[in-house]
């Protein structure tokens, strides 16, 4: 992979263990633009990195957009800033379109405008843009086949339908103006530093604490899931071997019904922590509007184009990122 590299959006969960995996490449030089929000995970240990520097702009100001993009310089830019809480977009969806779509519209144009001004070979330039499953849909029963890289777009909630305009965009940039980029659809990821307002770290701190553990409907909706480690590796992949204009589909079939991740979560942390039944915790709340029932994807592709392959189980993932919690977060005795 190049040796210049700008990131948007680092400060986030996925954002920042890409950065951190990153950086452990000391041959990279790393910029990272994000406004930081409440969502952000704290890694100011990152600061210690010489080759590593921080700007805390928004991807809704175009202005600021151009001024990261020409200071940085970048070979590649890995676009990860959004908003992502599926609850949030239903509440308020208006910052969902600024900032997922007019972001990343804005990033867009001030690569061109910068590939243009600075005469930049285009083989010499590449733009990732990290996208989800959830433009694809809802899959209604387990018979039915797993996303595929062609599989047809419904996005059935505000948050997956910015997400799929802000794919559709980037599309359409390579196809009109032949723009070097790359989309990728990734399954639930998890891991440590993840905000609690997600499933996991929500299950985990709660049952850590003694708190009830609230389950949408019945707990009956099936997701995907990744470690955001193996996540992190893929973008690596697809950034040194990747095809332009094409996308790809990142997951590691790890299918599993929310209930029973709750069960696996509470299982761990009673293990770990030498708790009995944290499982009791669960209260069964009131179901989401427009709850997708299941995600799955068929990521054959990256694995068979690219030789990449996931190399953490569920359960191990489950382990490591539990750990991580017990020990970063405030036990009530």
């Amino acid at each position: 992979m190049k040796k210049n590299i700008l990131v948007t959006g680092g400060c986030g969960f996925i954002g920042g263990a890409f950065l951190e995996y990153l950086l452990k490449k000391n041959n990279y030089k790393v910029s990272n633009m994000d406004k930081v929000t409440y969502a952000s995970s704290n890694r100011n240990y990152l600061l210690k990195y010489k080759n590593y520097n921080l700007f805390q702009k928004d991807i809704r100001n175009i202005s600021a957009c151009r001024y990261v993009i020409n200071k940085t310089k970048p070979n590649v830019i890995v676009h990860f800033a959004a908003e992502t809480h599926v609850d949030n977009s239903i509440k308020s969806p208006k910052i969902f379109l600024d900032t997922n779509i007019i972001g990343t519209f804005n990033l867009l144009k001030e690569s061109m405008s910068y590939l243009k001004k600075n005469a930049l070979d285009k083989k010499n330039f590449l733009f990732i843009h990290i996208s989800t499953d959830e433009v694809f849909g809802d899959i209604k029963n387990l018979k039915d086949s797993s996303f595929r890289e062609n599989t047809r777009y419904n996005p059935q909630n505000p948050y997956s339908a910015t997400k799929a305009s802000a794919d559709h965009l980037v599309r359409s940039f390579f196809n009109t103006y032949n723009f070097p980029s790359i989309i990728l659809n990734c399954s639930n990821n998890y891991g440590p530093h993840q905000h609690k307002e997600k499933l996991i770290p929500k299950t985990i701190i709660n049952a850590i604490q003694g708190k009830k553990i609230p389950i949408y409907g019945k707990g009956k909706n099936i997701r995907d899931w990744i470690y955001v480690e193996d996540f992190a590796r893929a973008i690596i992949k697809v950034a040194q071997k990747g095809k332009i204009g094409d996308s790809y589909n990142v997951g590691s079939s790890n299918e599993i019904p929310n209930i029973d991740m709750v069960k696996m979560i509470c299982l761990e942390v009673d293990r770990q922590l030498s708790k009995k039944n944290s499982f009791k915790l669960v209260q069964f709340v009131k179901d989401r509007l427009g709850h997708d029932f299941r995600y799955s994807i068929d990521a054959s592709k990256i694995v068979r184009d690219l030789k990449w392959s996931p190399k953490t189980a569920l359960k191990k993932g489950i382990k490591k990122t539990v750990s991580w919690y017990i020990e970063n977060v405030k036990i009530k005795k």
